[in-house]
């Protein structure tokens, strides 16, 4: 098992790309801190972890708020006494144009897409230098952070942050043998904020399908393992080779 004894937690883990990456998290060994802001969704996948036997429990946060986020990391620590993985995966979108977005709506999106994965990294990190044992933090961005796009503006902009934002986090954190990453995910699974996926969703890439979340799972799993030792701020594209193709029009991921 990769992740024996390990505890991660994983945020927006109640459906899709943070759900799959639960279970094969917990199928690799490791205690698993399902956060999500619906406890519904949070409960269902923490139960269904402890019926294959894995080890896992439910936390309801709002990353936005900072005493949300502070009292998770001591909710956790008082439950296993440590933290070795974060994977900050928690977004909502706006699918707003320019001239029609209201700032509410704007500071909203790049409050918990963005601002959420930094104060998520602040309270972790304090906690795994205070350990001194390392981590791994893994942040989930977007190919939309690389293109522009008709559709979305405060969504592209936050996942645009959150590319720099990896890199001086993994910059920072090192000393600390603490390895940052970011997967850099396109169409995967149902889109941001929704249960169902829309077959009706264009997809344009070189492997000719819709990308799945156990695909970005893997990628995850594998930025987290010793397998990846070596790669430190990193940006991995797990989009079928979209990027490659440099079609814009296409990235809404």
């Amino acid at each position: 098992m990769k992740l024996k004894d390990q505890v991660a937690i994983i945020t927006g883990a109640g459906r899709n790309i943070g759900e799959e990456t639960a279970k094969l998290f917990a199928a690799e060994g490791a205690k698993i801190a399902v956060v999500d802001n619906h406890r519904g969704r949070a409960d269902q996948v923490a139960d269904e972890i402890g019926r294959l036997n894995g080890e896992a429990a439910s936390f309801v946060a709002d990353i936005s708020s900072e005493d949300d986020v502070e009292g998770l990391v001591k909710t956790v620590m008082a439950k296993w006494g440590r933290i070795d993985v974060l994977i900050n995966n928690a977004a909502i979108t706006d699918n707003k144009h320019i001239l029609d977005i209201t700032k509410a709506e704007w500071d909203r999106v790049l409050a918990v897409t963005l601002t959420g994965t930094f104060l998520m990294s602040q309270h972790v990190g304090r906690q795994m230098v205070a350990q001194g044992t390392g981590g791994r933090i893994v942040n989930v961005g977007s190919t939309s952070g690389f293109f522009g796009r008709k559709r979305a503006v405060a969504y592209t902009t936050a996942k645009s942050g959150i590319a720099n934002l990896t890199r001086s986090m993994a910059v920072q954190l090192a000393p600390h043998n603490i390895r940052v990453n970011c997967v850099v995910p396109n169409k995967i699974g149902s889109p941001v904020g929704k249960d169902e996926i829309d077959p009706k969703r264009s997809v344009v890439n070189l492997r000719g399908r819709a990308g799945l979340p156990i695909d970005l799972a893997r990628a995850i799993l594998f930025l987290v393992s010793e397998d990846s030792d070596f790669i430190v701020g990193n940006m991995l594209f797990v989009d079928g080779g979209l990027a490659a193709m440099m079609t814009a029009d296409s990235t809404s991921g």
